[in-house]
């Protein structure tokens, strides 16, 4: 099996190789263990090769497949009707479990879910279940927040920045909680936030963050998707023109993709949380109420980078380890906005 960092390095290749071979995006990649192991699909409306969001989810189908020899396959869907033809066709074809990454198919799942009752439909950041939609809600804020203490303590200026994509509570509540970090350690600080409405605009995403570090931000968290590769370059130019700030990834462990101006990543082990989904699916115990994943179910993290050891101080990264274990033991409550309709057991 790949180890993570290489599968991330190939997803970029598969990614424009499956492009070449059909003349389009939207791409159908399938890999086969067994004619007769259990089929599950990915639909995500993004490309893999995001280093972000969409690569950990690819990663997890990877891990499916790896781990549990099922047949797996991708498919990038781009508009609300394709994601309920993809969902559809997926479930014709016999694929048993299929995964919608994003809250966007949160209403393609609800709508198509009763016409295939043996079919069950998850939903990342999803907010509604029903008897086969099943909502993965990521506890990410508990991450953020950590982050957040991590900038309250790195900041020089006093200025921290935040750029998002499209504002929605999930993606709004990991810069709620990334706020309160940042008051945590150092109450005076200013929290510039600023949303594109684009989870993948490079450009826009660049110009967003280089707006914020002209008033001074000197640290900046995102909540984007591909578009992050602009939010690291705005930070890395910024440096080499002199300045002194410094970026925080999100979603994936994002260390590695710019190591040389990211100090920490508030991030996700999605592998982790798709292998565990799919398990319970082959054991039947998959129900239709939502799973939470968060620091205590150990999917949840704030990592720092080792590339740039020191930047954050030592008191800082032991506050940080006293506030982690707070919030697994339910002592610390951080900030979140609950989105999901019906709530429903955690998961931890």
């Amino acid at each position: 099996m790949l180890t993570r960092k290489a599968l991330r390095s190939t997803i970029a290749a598969a990614a424009l190789l499956a492009t070449a071979a059909c003349g389009s995006d939207n791409t159908d990649r399938s890999s086969s263990n067994s004619a007769d192991a259990p089929s599950v699909a990915l639909l995500t409306s993004g490309p893999v090769s995001d280093a972000g969001w969409h690569a950990g989810a690819y990663e997890g189908l990877q891990l499916i497949r790896d781990s549990l020899r099922f047949r797996v396959s991708h498919q990038q869907t781009r508009t609300p009707a394709e994601f309920d033809e993809a969902f559809i066709s997926y479930a014709q074809a016999g694929y048993g479990l299929i995964f919608g990454h994003g809250f966007e198919y949160q209403d393609a799942a609800t709508r198509v879910g009763p016409q295939f009752p043996n079919v069950t439909f998850v939903v990342s950041s999803g907010s509604r279940p029903g008897p086969n939609v099943v909502p993965l809600v990521f506890h990410l804020n508990e991450a953020s927040y950590l982050a957040g203490m991590a900038a309250g303590a790195v900041t020089q200026s006093g200025i921290v920045g935040m750029v998002g994509g499209v504002e929605i509570p999930a993606a709004k509540g990991t810069f709620i909680a990334f706020e309160a970090g940042v008051k945590a350690v150092r109450s005076d600080a200013k929290l510039l936030e600023t949303h594109t409405g684009d989870w993948y605009d490079v450009s826009a995403a660049k110009e967003a963050t280089a707006a914020q570090l002209r008033q001074g931000a000197d640290i900046l968290i995102h909540n984007l998707d591909a578009a992050s590769f602009g939010f690291f370059q705005a930070v890395r130019e910024a440096r080499k023109a002199g300045g002194d700030a410094w970026a925080l990834g999100m979603n994936l462990d994002q260390n590695d993709v710019a190591p040389d101006v990211i100090v920490a990543s508030a991030m996700i082990d999605l592998p982790a949380v798709f292998l565990s989904t799919a398990e319970a699916w082959e054991k039947g115990t998959l129900r239709g109420v939502a799973r939470y994943a968060g620091l205590r179910a150990g999917v949840v993290d704030f990592v720092p980078n080792p590339a740039q050891e020191g930047v954050i101080p030592l008191d800082a990264l032991e506050r940080i380890d006293s506030a982690r274990e707070a919030i697994i033991a339910g002592t610390l409550e951080v900030p979140r906005i609950e989105f999901v309709e019906e709530e429903a057991a955690a998961d931890g």
